[in-house]
């Protein structure tokens, strides 16, 4: 799976549609194999961003937890601690 697509469930504050689409675009990029696809393909490849888009926010608003939510700085804080970890920077 594509690194760049972030956890969107349960955090507080909720996912936003920018986020959604965010990955959505990154997830139909990985499938398709196109940063940009060509004029021929624009519309499917764009129509496949909605949809996949779509699907994603039905599953976040359908899951349910037990769980507190995750607070975006605090997981951040432990992204960017992992990755000096990994990369010494």
């Amino acid at each position: 799976m594509c690194r760049n697509i972030k956890t969107l469930f349960n955090f507080e504050p909720p996912a936003t549609e920018e986020e959604i689409k965010a990955s959505s675009l990154q997830f139909v990029r990985k499938l398709s194999g196109f940063t940009n696809p060509s004029q021929a393909n624009q519309v499917a490849f764009n129509q496949a961003v909605e949809d996949v888009a779509a699907a994603a926010r039905s599953l976040i608003d359908s899951l349910v937890t037990t769980a507190d939510p995750r607070v975006r700085e605090i997981e951040a804080a432990r992204a960017k601690a992992k990755s000096a970890l990994r990369f010494g920077v």
